[in-house]
């Protein structure tokens, strides 16, 4: 063999054990496995430490980066050397580095599963979510008192509670209290689909008088199997102008829905929501209704009940009545037992 070929050949092996050392080199770098995560592997980014370098060093500080060096010389080969996008970030074990680049650079968030259920204020609502998202308290409940945010909503002072449909949403961590609302207000249309706009068209109500009827029997009974029934007697009671003769009204009116006594002059309280005082409904929702009592007041039972009132042994029930007469006697029972058990208030 000539020296000639030798030197080829040489050059040749050289050439190939550089492209795979290159090779190994580039697989190393871009696509090895670069994370390990041992818990829930989120990151929250914020707009005050969101340059690609101080997350690059959170994610290290943090244990989820095995070679920040990698990670840094793989970002500025594809580009990415400005920032990241803020928001709430979920880093998966055995992540490569040109995966998790593609996912900081593209800002594809991690949303946070939010529920919220079982809430009587709007200021409740604001609270848990600021627990959860990126949202301010101030800022969410002064949006919910602006007028003209309320009315580009669809709704008032009055009403706004009603577009609370409490269920579990995945929303975006850094999701701004506006378009909280705005998302919100999607959910509440969604939820009105045909059949229900259909079911509370033939009740004559519209979807916040629904919802506002929901809130009452909410608050009147903790059985379920009840709520049904409880919406056939205000039904009957509304359709024959007949006051609702509301407790919970009262409770709302007063600020407390503790209350186990409902005295004469709570009666006399000059409010649009005091249903002993003015027919019909109150202007909107005392709570944020949930979803079966809603479908309740939709579906509700056909029956001839006028009247109801919490069993005298405390299980939490009612007895329902058609006529005053037999609802007075369960009345007095009631009011009976709660002297016996020493209730005043």
């Amino acid at each position: 063999m000539s020296k000639k070929i030798r030197r080829i050949i040489i050059a040749l092996v050289l050439l190939v054990v550089i492209v795979i050392a290159a090779g190994g080199l580039g697989y190393y770098y871009i696509l090895a496995p670069n994370t390990t995560v041992n818990d829930d592997g989120i990151v929250y980014v914020r707009d005050s430490a969101n340059s690609v370098s101080r997350v690059f060093e959170t994610l290290r500080r943090q244990g989820y980066i095995k070679s920040i060096h990698t990670l840094s010389g793989v970002a500025k080969l594809k580009r990415f050397v400005s920032q990241v996008r803020p928001g709430r970030y979920k880093i998966r074990d055995g992540m490569n580095n040109n995966e998790l680049i593609n996912m900081l650079r593209a800002g594809n968030q991690y949303p946070v599963i939010f529920t919220f259920n079982n809430m009587r204020t709007l200021e409740e609502f604001a609270t848990k979510a600021t627990e959860e998202l990126a949202v301010s308290k101030n800022e969410l409940l002064t949006l919910l008192k602006d007028t003209d945010v309320l009315a580009n909503l669809g709704f008032d002072s009055c009403t706004i509670m009603a577009m609370f449909i409490p269920n579990t949403y995945q929303i975006y961590w850094n999701t701004s209290a506006l378009d909280l609302l705005k998302r919100m207000k999607k959910e509440y249309d969604r939820f009105w689909n045909e059949n229900r706009m259909a079911k509370a068209t033939a009740m004559g109500l519209s979807p916040e008088e629904v919802i506002t009827l929901a809130s009452i029997i909410e608050e009147e009974t903790v059985k379920p199997e009840e709520y049904p029934v409880i919406a056939g007697v205000y039904v009957n009671r509304l359709n024959r102008g007949i006051k609702l003769d509301a407790c919970p009204t009262l409770k709302y009116v007063l600020g407390d829905f503790t209350i186990s006594r409902i005295l004469d002059r709570y009666l006399k309280i000059d409010s649009p929501y005091n249903t002993y005082m003015y027919a019909g409904l109150p202007p909107g929702p005392i709570r944020m209704a949930s979803i079966k009592v809603i479908d309740s007041v939709l579906n509700y039972q056909k029956h001839d009940y006028l009247f109801f009132c919490a069993k005298s042994d405390f299980s939490g029930y009612h007895n329902f009545s058609k006529t005053l007469r037999q609802h007075n006697i369960y009345a007095r029972e009631y009011h009976q037992e709660l002297n016996k058990r020493k209730i005043w208030k």
